[in-house]
């Protein structure tokens, strides 16, 4: 009998089992004492025809191997007999179950007024650029509001604030109640309990048995969901999950969509470990047994204690507590990074000594607010499909998942990175189990393989004119798959620069959440030894940020306090000291345990000896090509490297490689060509990320109104991230304006802002920095980084800086055609006081900016942002040559161009032949005065060129509704994309086979005094809605962003006294157009916008304002075999007198159907005054303002917005 088959005693005997459930496979771990070496088991986490449950299977094998006797599948494990039976298990039971959307059925309990809000969400689009807009389904299946509401009495923006009254106040009247997190809170209608019964009963009745409870303001103010909770468990629900007790943060959508997963999963959750606890005789509840689960946060819990909202990354949390704790010298504490690749995904975590925790992430589709491991994750994977588009190699997001599978998985599946490895020889057939095929008896299929890449071989040969083996494709995409999967690593790389257990074993941290005041980024600060959190904060900030606000105060959100149990195993020895100290022996071929051909890189088909890792001793040193592999891996070492066998580690050592040989001077590589749209894009993301973090306005951090992108030296667009369209193409004509006229005059260390509408703007309050990159000699610019950020308040006649009855530009509030804002690497603030202070004020009636300090920061955000990018693209250049990325910077631009152009020629070839042009696409709609947007397309079939052109377009109007030229160009870059269907890098190639024909003096190019304030976010979208009428490509949708924007204080344009105030605005979503063979989606941003729309805890915690609902417009969507979306209402009570102003279109005219389908329900805007009649007795007015309107809002009067 083989060692491993010995009868053992039970008695007495001690197993540790460690098991990660995934989604494919169920690994098990058993350590048994007094056993030298581990069990190892994997089998399918689905076998139903063989066990029900993977992980009570794997245990039932490892118990079988450990004491030599069998334990009957059919029988419950019996463990009485071990001194200790311990379990730690990582699953995916929760994602799973969130994924297939296979949760318990749910009903929502949320303040009257928001039963859509979650629904709505944050109001973006999950892709910028699909016309179909598909956005997750919510949990929950029925929503019962409840009549109560609370507000917060000292909101942040109120310049006449005493605080002294406010707690004289808190004395004396009885609906004023201090918050748990300090702010003072009043109780606007208390909760009807008997009400609530009622409601709570009807749900009980109808089946339900899980809610989810969210109230406005819970976060601070508990005690009526506590009051919720008490009646429903009265009524005899097992599952009351409240937002308040799970995450006492403010932001009421994201905490009750988390509420709202945890009372989805945790049901599941608590069935599955009562089943699994089913499969033991004792139930687990022996004293000698223990059962512990991973949570999202890397910590262990108790099974009676594992929830849903916790387990979400429970599987993943696990691998980074794994490498955490193999991986990681504390004497050497270089940080380690983590990559597990799977079949669809690959994540990456990051590990320097301490888990690193964010506290928002997203997964499948549900944004979940709860303490996770900072864990980033690509779709890349061995089953992504690889694609070959428009002179790209493409790689996902699509999975070919377990059916079909990879191509060779003979079950007729595409082509996928494993089949990639497996052409290339890095995977050996021979190795693997025979189970694929339709009678799942037949090995890996390599002819199949090896029949595709010939084909796709061909087929990129005849469109590139290039000669490359299918060994050169496969491997091509292997290449363009690792740089997708090193997006993450650079991300994570980038942002560097428990029950039971005694109290001797426990380690305790505390973090404090600090963030400067005004600003809604918050630091987790973990207590240095010094205990010094200020000095920790401000050197935390300096290196993430860029830089820190001298004298502005500190606050501390929310204390934290982590304990840590200290694991009892035996700590192996870090693999960097062992590699160290180990004395090596290289190992010749001669030891091989057998030979394969590989494929690589530099020297095509080579021998590869092949190596078992179990006939490997420690010490073991094997030099590439080789191939080393066992009953669960196979580790491929390249022809350059070399594999150092420790003895719990393989350690592969990888030379540096160069990408600095070029190809000559023209050709160009489709491979290389999709490894640089990726970097050009990443460096684009990660200036978004740095931007978003500096910000301290609610416009850029919350609502996320802003753009970065990279440009030629002569300020062409390179690429961008997916951030706000309208932005897209318009950024392109601010640089180059600047490039023309101050180009010369530049030097390193300038930073140039801009905002006027002939310098390349689109409105004033979106501010341009754009800073000049320069080579190694400071000599000559090599790039432009730019990043364009919305402010909320720049000055001009009326709060916000969107006066919806502005006629000239100069009351709109600050302008410039640009200037240096950063000279030789020197901030110079004086200029920037005169840019939006000093000159606005100086015109009629108007006033400088109103939060100058907020401004400012925001400016040196993006003057960040724009740093962040310079630095990358100075590695990019480092790591290829100047020459190098600039020929690829202009093939990255030919490949739109050709894309652009196949998707003219494809669409013209019907309509009048491969040589004719055909007639016109025409298209005309009108703005709500009556204005025409009239556009006529002429196609080139042959050329794939196009004529779009705006001649019958109305003249430029006494408003603000003018857009500028450039905001026209953003309209047809944005609309071509998303016609085309498929990602492409979004640059000037997109718009070179075009040509865009506008009058002069027209709404779409008017004269340089006209206000233009409207035409960013309302035009816009009238602007895209004919070019997309023009291809008939989908029916209208809501036409305009819907701006309400109010205020108080600035300059007395009477007086000249500068009165403190405040200046906000918000866009406001409807519905989306309706296509063939799509309906259209109810309260979402669309086109030329995707800003967030502000939280309504947020808003009333800063703002006058009380949010008295926010719903859906239901049944306003157009009618047809395909309907549009909806609308939404969202009204807003007004706690103080302010001026607002309201920007809107479609109130007239209402939005078009296609093929027949109706219009949708034209807007409305109503203002619900307060008037005393002659009987001296107040009482509500109700008025229609029109699209556009401004007003002088006092107390307790309302606005009532249908979109």
């Amino acid at each position: 009998m083989s060692p491993h088959h010995v009868d053992l005693e039970v008695d007495g005997l001690k197993i540790k089992i460690a098991i990660d459930r995934g989604g494919t496979f169920t690994d098990c771990l058993g350590i048994v004492e007094g056993r030298e070496d581990d069990i190892v088991v994997k089998l399918l986490s689905q076998d139903p025809q063989n066990y029900e449950d993977a992980p009570i299977e794997g245990i039932r094998r490892i118990l079988e191997q450990a004491t030599g006797k069998p334990y009957p599948r059919d029988e419950k494990l019996n463990i009485s007999g071990f001194s200790e039976f311990s379990i730690r298990m990582g699953t995916t039971v929760a994602t799973n179950a969130l994924l297939e959307r296979k949760g318990e059925r749910v009903a929502l309990v949320i303040t009257k007024g928001f039963a859509d809000s979650l629904r709505i969400g944050n109001q973006s689009r999950p892709d910028l650029f699909a016309l179909k807009i598909v956005r997750p389904d919510v949990l929950y299946q029925d929503v019962v509001e409840i009549d109560e509401r609370v507000t917060i009495e000292d909101y942040q923006q109120n310049p006449f604030r005493d605080d002294d009254k406010i707690a004289a106040a808190l004395e004396t009247d009885p609906d004023l109640v201090k918050g748990l997190s300090g702010e003072v809170i009043r109780i606007l209608k208390k909760i009807d309990e008997d009400q609530v019964r009622e409601d709570l009963q009807r749900l009980y009745d109808q089946g339900y048995r899980s809610i989810a409870v969210c109230l406005v303001h819970s976060y601070t103010f508990q005690d009526h969901e506590l009051a919720i909770q008490r009646i429903a468990r009265e009524i005899g629900f097992p599952q009351v999950s409240l937002s308040s007790q799970l995450l006492p943060m403010i932001k009421m959508t994201s905490r009750g969509i988390s509420c709202t997963a945890d009372a989805y999963l945790t049901p599941v959750i608590k069935r599955y470990v009562e089943g699994f606890r089913e499969g033991f005789s004792d139930g687990l509840q022996s004293e000698n047994s223990r059962c512990e689960f991973m949570q999202s946060d890397g910590g262990l819990v108790s099974y009676d204690k594992f929830s849903g909202l916790r387990a979400i990354l429970s599987g993943p949390a696990g691998g980074v507590v794994g490498h955490a704790r193999t991986s990681f010298d504390p004497a050497d504490p270089t940080p380690v990074i983590g990559f597990d690749m799977g079949g669809t995904s690959t994540d990456v975590s990051r590990y320097d000594g301490k888990l690193e925790h964010v506290f928002e992430n997203t997964t499948a589709g549900v944004t979940i607010v709860a303490p996770q491991l900072d864990i980033n994750t690509v779709a890349a994977g061995g089953g992504s499909i690889l694609f070959w588009r428009h002179g790209l190699f493409v790689v996902g997001p699509d999975s070919a998942g377990a059916h079909p599978g990879p191509a060779c998985y003979r079950k007729g599946g595409p082509l996928t990175i494993t089949d990639a490895n497996l052409f290339l020889g890095r995977l050996l057939p021979e190795y693997f189990p025979k189970i694929f095929g339709p009678n799942e008896n037949e090995a890996l299929d390599v002819e199949i393989t090896r029949k595709k890449f010939a084909e796709l071989a061909r087929q990129i040969n005849e469109e590139t004119g290039q000669n490359k083996s299918a060994e050169d494709v496969a491997l091509g995409f292997i290449d363009v798959a690792n740089e997708s999967m090193a997006k993450p690593i650079r991300k994570v790389t980038a942002q560097l620069i428990g029950d039971g257990i005694p109290p001797d074993r426990i380690d305790y941290e505390v973090y404090l959440n600090l963030r400067y005041k005004g600003t809604d980024n918050l630091l987790m600060i973990l207590e240095p030894a010094s205990g010094d959190f200020t000095s920790e904060f401000l050197t935390q900030h300096k290196r993430e940020f860029g830089f820190n606000k001298p004298g502005r105060p500190i606050l501390c959100e929310d204390i934290r306090v982590r304990g840590i149990g200290k694991s009892l195993s035996i700590p192996t020895e870090a693999p960097q000291a062992e590699l160290k100290s180990i004395a090596t022996t290289a190992i010749s071929t001669d030891r091989q345990d057998d030979e394969t051909i590989v494929y690589f890189a530099n020297g095509g088909h080579l021998k590869t000896p092949v190596f078992f890792l179990g006939s490997l001793t420690a010490g073991s040193k094997i030099a590439g090509p080789a191939m080393i592999i066992d009953a669960t891996q196979t580790i491929v070492v390249e022809p350059s490297a070399t594999a150092t066998i420790l003895s719990k580690h393989v350690v592969l050592h990888v030379p540096s490689a160069s990408n600095k040989d070029s190809e000559g001077a023209d050709a160009i590589d489709p491979i290389r060509l999709s490894i640089f749209g990726h970097r050009f894009m990443s460096i684009a993301e990660q200036m978004g990320r740095t931007f978003q973090k500096t910000s301290v306005s609610t416009n850029i951090k919350e609502r996320l109104d802003f753009s970065c992108a990279l440009f030629s030296p002569d300020g062409k667009l390179v690429a961008n991230a997916p951030h706000v369209p309208v932005h897209l193409g318009s950024m392109e004509y601010a640089v180059r304006y600047q490039h023309e006229t101050m180009g010369p005059s530049l030097k390193p260390g300038d930073v140039i802002c801009s905002n006027h509408p002939l310098a390349g703007g689109t409105h004033l309050p979106d501010i341009t920095i754009i800073t000049p990159i320069w080579d190694d000699a400071g000599k000559e610019i090599i790039f432009y980084v730019a990043s364009r950020g919305h402010h909320a308040e720049i000055g001009g006649t009326h709060p916000g800086s969107m006066p919806s009855d502005s006629k000239m530009l100069y009351e709109e509030g600050a302008q410039t055609m640009g200037f240096k804002i950063v000279s030789n690497g020197v901030f110079d603030e004086e200029r920037v006081r005169q840019f939006l202070v000093d000159e606005p004020a100086s015109y009629p009636h108007c006033s400088g900016t109103r939060t100058y300090n907020d401004n400012v920061s925001d400016l040196i955000a993006a003057i960040s942002a724009n740093q962040k990018g310079a630095s990358l693209i100075a590695a990019l250049v480092d790591e290829y040559t100047l020459p190098e990325v600039h020929k690829y910077m202009r093939g990255i631009a030919s490949t739109s161009e050709t894309a652009v152009r196949h998707y003219l020629k494809t669409l013209a070839a019907p309509r009048g032949g491969p040589s004719s042009s055909g007639a016109p696409l025409t298209f005309t709609d009108h703005m709500d005065d009556g204005t025409p947007i009239t556009l006529a397309i002429t196609i080139d079939a042959a050329t794939g060129s196009a004529l779009f052109d705006f001649t019958g377009t109305g003249r430029e109007t006494f408003n603000c509704l003018n857009a500028p030229i450039a905001i026209a160009h953003s309209a047809i870059i944005y609309a071509l994309r998303c016609l085309i269907g498929v990602s492409i890098p979004l640059n000037q190639g997109c718009l070179a086979p075009i040509t865009v024909r506008i009058p002069e003096h027209t709404l779409l190019n008017p004269s340089a005094a006209a206000a233009v304030c409207a035409g960013n976010p309302i035009t816009s979208q009238r602007i895209t809605d004919v070019v997309l009428g023009a291809f008939a490509a989908c029916a209208a949708s809501q036409g305009c962003c819907n701006i309400l924007s109010f205020g108080t204080g600035g300059r007395d344009p009477v007086t000249g006294e500068v009165i403190p105030g405040f200046g906000v605005g918000e866009t406001i979503c409807g519905g989306s157009g309706a296509g063939p063979g799509w309906v259209g989606e109810s309260g979402v941003h669309v086109h030329m916008t995707n800003t967030r729309i502000t939280d309504p805890e947020v808003l009333e915690l800063r703002y006058p304002v009380v949010l008295r609902q926010f719903a859906l417009r239901r049944g306003s969507g157009g009618k047809g075999e395909w309907d549009g979306g909806d609308g939404v209402v969202r009204e807003m009570e007004f706690r103080m007198r302010v001026s607002a102003s309201m920007l809107s279109e479609r109130r007239v005219f209402r939005p078009y159907g296609m093929a027949g389908g109706g219009a949708g329900e034209a807007g409305l805007n109503l203002y619900v005054r307060k008037e005393k009649g002659p009987d001296g007795v107040v009482r509500e007015r109700i008025v229609n303002i029109g699209g556009k309107m401004e007003l002088d809002v006092q107390p307790g009067e309302r606005i009532i917005i249908h979109t």
